[in-house]
């Protein structure tokens, strides 16, 4: 079954947000797995973003793609970047998962 993997970030005002989703995009063409990669600054009139400025999601072939992802080397230097642009670091963060 498919899975979507969906992150909001709180960046900081300073962080160049094209240059981490292009990061992130580019994923897509070194790990297997990925179907497809999403991402963009928070654009609803709800006002429930709780901080959040951006997010994105990656679409994975099944549960052992998106498993396979996680600790790869690439992955974690891109969750390293964004960790490390985000307020508060992983506080700034939020992910889930779920099945589609």
């Amino acid at each position: 079954m498919t899975i979507r993997h969906t992150v909001l970030v709180r960046f900081s005002r300073e962080t160049d947000v094209p240059a981490v989703f292009a990061a992130l995009k580019a994923l897509q063409q070194s790990i297997p797995g990925i179907l497809a990669i999403s991402a963009g600054a928070d654009v609803s009139p709800e006002g429930l973003q709780r901080g959040h400025t951006h997010g994105f999601t990656v679409d994975f072939r099944d549960a052992a793609a998106r498993d396979a992802y996680l600790p790869h080397p690439e992955h974690q230097k891109v969750g390293a970047m964004i960790v490390a642009a985000a307020v508060g670091g992983l506080e700034g963060v939020t992910v889930l998962d779920w099945e589609m």
